[in-house]
């Protein structure tokens, strides 16, 4: 994947389980590997992990071939060879060629394109390794360059699908700061710091000349998540592309009509929205919460502040919240909050 990361797989003689035939389990590391002592053959116990992922959780030594060989982790990237790494505190190994293994490269960009991301419409995951391998592009800065020339030389690729992708870039210059920030793929920047960062910083700049102890003085900004951003920005690769992108067009800071409707309104205060709503969309009710100062959570817990109640709420959080004694607020109540 676009991280690096390995992650090695166990491919099983095919089984009914849970409804679903299994022909795979994830073994996560090579930990997993030496924990279970896993050889060629051998007979395991499948599970599905929350009923969905299968996973392994023991196997029948008494079943082992006399002849069985123990699996050994690999030593080098399956795709482009290099040496694998593993740091210290890391449970995977990395495949350090961050600037030419394929499914990094792919995976960066497919992660830059996605819905929550750029959201460029047009450009699929297919779409992404097809002008990838055919080596139309390499970064994600290539994007903003596609001209229809080397479109038209692709296979299946006709005026329809490159006016498509065009547009879809085009229209991709206005997402706002944090999403860009977010697709741009720092490593544990996720979506939620993403929005964190560009709300704290502002724009792009004064996180990449920030220091360690400016990043972890960020509400939620721990150690590793500062330490990742120092990284990124001291890369004169990332340098450049951040360069790339700015002179594309893209947003790299919060804008000032963003600027105008953020407040500290509700700064210390954790929301949990749920039910249906008639005046505002759910994304809409988080984004007021958040522009607002106010943090939304997906789960009820003791630090919730309110519960901003639609119709249909789930009868658990129901419950879960009057053992809490938590407040619950109809979608009219928090409106009068923030006076919309």
């Amino acid at each position: 994947g676009r991280t690096g990361a390995i992650t090695p797989v166990a491919n099983l003689t095919p089984i009914s389980l849970g409804g679903t035939t299994v022909k795979r389990a994830s073994l996560h590391n090579a930990d997993q590997i030496e924990k279970f002592d896993l050889h060629l053959d051998d007979l395991v116990f499948v599970e599905k992990g929350g009923e969905i992922i299968p996973k392994i959780v023991g196997l029948d030594l008494a079943k082992r071939p006399p002849n069985a060989i123990p699996v050994g982790f690999i030593t080098h990237c399956p795709e482009c060879h290099s040496l694998l790494v593993r740091e210290e505190g890391e449970a995977q190994h990395f495949c350090p060629n961050q600037v030419s293994c394929p499914p990094q490269v792919i995976g960066r960009i497919q992660h830059f394109v996605s819905r929550k991301a750029m959201n460029i419409d047009g450009i699929g995951e297919e779409t992404v390794a097809q002008l990838v391998n055919e080596g139309v592009i390499s970064t994600l800065a290539d994007l903003y360059d596609l001209t229809r020339e080397p479109l038209l030389a692709l296979d299946r690729m006709a005026d329809k699908s490159i006016n498509k992708i065009i547009k879809g870039v085009r229209d991709s210059l206005t997402v706002p700061f944090e999403q860009v920030l977010f697709a741009i793929g720092i490593r544990f920047v996720g979506a939620t710091v993403a929005k964190t960062l560009a709300k704290y910083f502002r724009n792009i700049e004064n996180i990449k000349n920030a220091t360690l102890a400016e990043l972890i003085n960020v509400d939620e900004i721990g150690d590793r998540i500062a330490q990742s951003i120092i990284d990124f920005s001291s890369d004169m690769r990332n340098i450049q592309l951040i360069n790339r992108l700015k002179a594309a067009g893209i947003q790299l800071e919060v804008s000032l009509e963003n600027l105008e409707n953020q407040t500290e309104l509700l700064k210390g205060e954790v929301f949990v929205v749920s039910g249906v709503f008639y005046q505002l969309t759910r994304n809409e009710l988080k984004k007021t919460i958040e522009d607002n100062g106010g943090k939304v959570s997906s789960s009820i817990s003791k630090k919730t502040s309110f519960i901003v109640a639609g119709d249909n709420m789930g009868p658990s959080k129901l419950t879960k919240a009057q053992d809490l004694g938590i407040e619950i607020i109809s979608e009219q109540d928090f409106l009068n909050k923030v006076s919309l």
